[in-house]
């Protein structure tokens, strides 16, 4: 009786229709399928661009596949080239990313709880830096914490790379905005009655409700760190250390120059494809915490 009523209401209310989100425009489609051949173009070209050889790639037509199919070699050159520094760039990178990423999630996780769940003096004004961090670009610190780096010594270590990406205003706003949601103050209360203290709370309570928002900071700070190009740059000058920015990007400098190997161009692009396919994995492993959030978001507890 209770669902029979509710479908009745849900249709006078769109004018008779059960379902009107199933109506779509035809001018919203077309921009929808433009927005997709936008974003799916360039890593199209990408993936086609990594089959050819040298000659094809400038004698063949750019979006589609040459006759010699040159991917396994290239994906061989990719890895033989310079005793294997790529493998070395890919191994940086995954180590800077994922201790950046999960130190920034976990700081941002502890910021946002403690900003909306407790009260104390500063507390807005505090968040309000907060908010005025957001929108300083991170270029422009990069020279500054250069500066800083290079006074304490840290400067041409993993250290460079890690401990500015684990500031993360965004990811601290995103968390005080979802704990403010997600973290009922009845529940923390009970679990002070039962004696337990704030970090066994926030260990065994907190965390697991701030789950998919936990995963969103943990995302953009990992592709963040993973397509971070200018620190790295500044900060690093021992080729061991690079991650695949940098490191590409002194390959492609070597293809650029007066005199230089044509033969560098495949290694670029098919090096380019190789180091997105592990931020591609990681969004399809971690997509299912995201769908489970907005799920239990939608439920009325």
């Amino acid at each position: 009786m209770t669902t029979t009523a509710t479908a009745t209401a849900v249709r006078a209310a769109s004018g008779g229709s059960a379902m009107p989100g199933r109506r779509r425009s035809p001018l919203l489609t077309l921009a929808m399928l433009a927005f997709l051949i936008y974003f799916l173009l360039p890593l199209f070209w990408l993936l086609v661009a990594s089959t050819k050889t040298t000659g094809d790639l400038f004698a063949s037509f750019g979006l589609w596949f040459a006759d010699d199919f040159a991917l396994p070699g290239n994906v061989r050159n990719v890895f033989t080239a310079e005793d294997g520094v790529y493998g070395r760039w890919l191994l940086n990178t995954a180590f800077y990313s994922l201790v950046s990423a999960g130190g920034a999630a976990l700081l941002a996780a502890l910021g946002g709880y403690g900003f909306a769940k407790f009260g104390f003096r500063g507390n807005k004004l505090l968040f309000g830096v907060v908010l005025g961090a957001i929108m300083v670009p991170s270029t422009a610190l990069a020279i500054p914490t250069y500066l800083i780096f290079a006074q304490v010594g840290l400067v041409n270590t993993p250290w460079a790379i890690i401990l500015p990406s684990l500031v993360n205003p965004f990811g601290l706003y995103l968390m005080r905005i979802y704990a403010e949601g997600a973290v009922p103050d009845s529940l923390l209360e009970a679990a002070r009655i039962d004696g337990a203290g704030e970090f066994r709370i926030f260990r065994q309570v907190v965390l697991r409700l701030l789950g998919p928002g936990f995963v969103t900071v943990l995302l953009f700070t990992l592709v963040a760190t993973w397509n971070n190009y200018f620190l790295p740059l500044i900060m690093l000058n021992n080729p061991s250390l690079y991650p695949v920015t940098v490191g590409l990007a002194n390959w492609a400098g070597q293809a650029t120059v007066a005199g230089g190997s044509g033969d560098v161009i495949p290694l670029v692009v098919t090096g380019s494809l190789l180091s997105i396919i592990p931020l591609i994995a990681a969004f399809l492993l971690l997509q299912r915490y995201w769908q489970s959030g907005l799920a239990a978001g939608g439920v009325k507890q």
